[in-house]
């Protein structure tokens, strides 16, 4: 066996036929980073017969001194067998340090632990993967529990292999509520194109650097169908009569409270008191919404944009790779209804998961990400903790000339 160089419909055919595989070790992927300051190596362990049996898509960052290579999410090998990891590491090393490249730096999706609900269920091979890499020196950066590594060790991902109305019954029962109240608000889904990714960007100032990220996954990836945007878009004019009805609602409500207070003067019960105290909160409440959603509806007449997704798809599982929503109106609860519907959307067609990107450690005390991980997983999502970090040195002597001009630079995340 060698390594050699794959073209890329060779190395779309291993990905399209090997048992897992991942978006960020995809040609699509290699040539948005490639538009991004990054070269592309394409490597595979092959045969005397050219059959494939491991590969991996490289990325090396453009204009430095030390060419150190990045394999986003590992390598595509199967890393119980400890006899064709060897061999495919032995030759890597030695096809890379030919060719300069000091180390290579992987975030493997090897699977520690999965969380699903209390539950805690161990990977049952992890021990001996993990024994076995080390015994092949890949040096481990630690188990991290926020987002110190290339890629998150800790990944959400909603089961879709159920019927729909089983996946919004696995919901949490307040995203529940907030998902049928955003369709009774106004918010409607639409979906965009490339036209639209400045969507992505609600919340901050809009650049060219930061656009171009997307757009150029946008271009990649829509050559083969993998990529779809959405967005979710708030009507202001049925908001306005929503929040109007339940002024409305409130004003009468709290008339009839008074009136009572008035008939029972001085003989009122603590329960029709309390009644009143929440009658008035709510009718407070939705007197300043009325004001609001009037402004909304005179500075916004065509609507406004509430939120939004990015997703790739990718065999039968869909990567969110970016969302936002508009902080000013998340009142109205839009992301949460967007996701609903690419949940519901994708189950009816077969999909498998929903992979909605990092989250932290789940068992973490005190843990400042708390309400992150809480958003992500109450979408009925179970956790996947990976191995993290692994670097491979592949020259020994040019990683030791690095190591003494330079800290470790963290090589770009996307």
């Amino acid at each position: 066996m060698h390594i050699r160089e794959l073209t890329v419909p060779e190395f779309d055919g291993f990905t399209e036929q090997f048992s897992y595989g991942s978006i960020y070790q995809t040609s699509e992927y290699g040539y948005v980073m490639n538009n991004n300051n990054f070269d592309m190596l394409i490597l595979g362990l092959v045969d005397q017969n050219n059959a494939i049996y491991a590969a991996t898509l490289l990325l090396i960052e453009k204009g430095l001194v030390f060419k150190y290579a990045y394999a986003p999410r590992g390598f595509l090998i199967d890393y119980n067998n400890y006899g064709l990891l060897e061999t495919f590491t032995k030759l890597i090393k030695k096809y890379c340090s030919k060719r300069d490249i000091i180390a290579i730096k992987l975030s493997p999706e090897i699977v520690r632990f999965t969380y699903d609900g209390k539950k805690k269920i161990p990977n049952m091979n992890y021990e001996q993967i993990f024994s076995n890499l080390k015994k092949l020196n890949y040096f481990h950066f630690g188990y991290n529990h926020f987002f110190e590594g290339l890629r998150p060790r800790f990944v959400a991902k909603v089961d879709l292999q159920k019927p729909y109305y089983e996946v919004f019954g696995s919901i949490k029962k307040n995203y529940r509520t907030k998902i049928r109240s955003a369709a009774l608000k106004g918010v409607k889904i639409y979906r965009g194109d490339e036209r639209h990714i400045n969507y992505l960007f609600l919340n901050e100032n809009i650049t060219e650097q930061k656009t171009k990220y997307y757009q150029d996954c946008f271009y990649f990836f829509k050559s083969k169908n993998m990529i779809e945007f959405y967005y979710a878009k708030l009507d202001t004019e049925q908001y306005l009569k929503h929040i109007k009805s339940k002024y409305d609602y409130y004003e009468k409500l709290s008339a009839e409270v008074n009136q009572k207070m008035i008939d029972n003067a001085g003989k009122s019960s603590d329960k029709l008191l309390n009644k009143k105290l929440v009658v008035d909160h709510k009718f407070d409440k939705y007197k300043k919404d009325l004001v609001r959603a009037t402004k909304l509806l005179r500075e916004h007449p065509e609507g406004i944009i509430a939120a939004s997704a990015m997703i790739i798809k990718f065999r039968d599982e869909l990567y969110v790779i970016r969302d936002c929503y508009n902080k000013e109106i998340k009142d109205t609860n839009p992301k949460q209804l967007l996701m609903w519907k690419l949940l519901e959307k994708f189950s009816k067609q077969g999909f498998h998961y929903l992979n909605l990107g990092g989250v932290t450690e789940v068992e973490l005390p005190n843990n400042p990400y708390h309400g992150l991980n809480h958003s992500k997983m109450n979408y009925g999502s179970q956790v996947y903790e990976y191995i993290g970090d692994l670097e491979l040195v592949t020259n020994q002597a040019l990683y030791f000339m690095y190591r003494q001009t330079s800290s470790l630079k963290n090589i770009l995340k996307k």
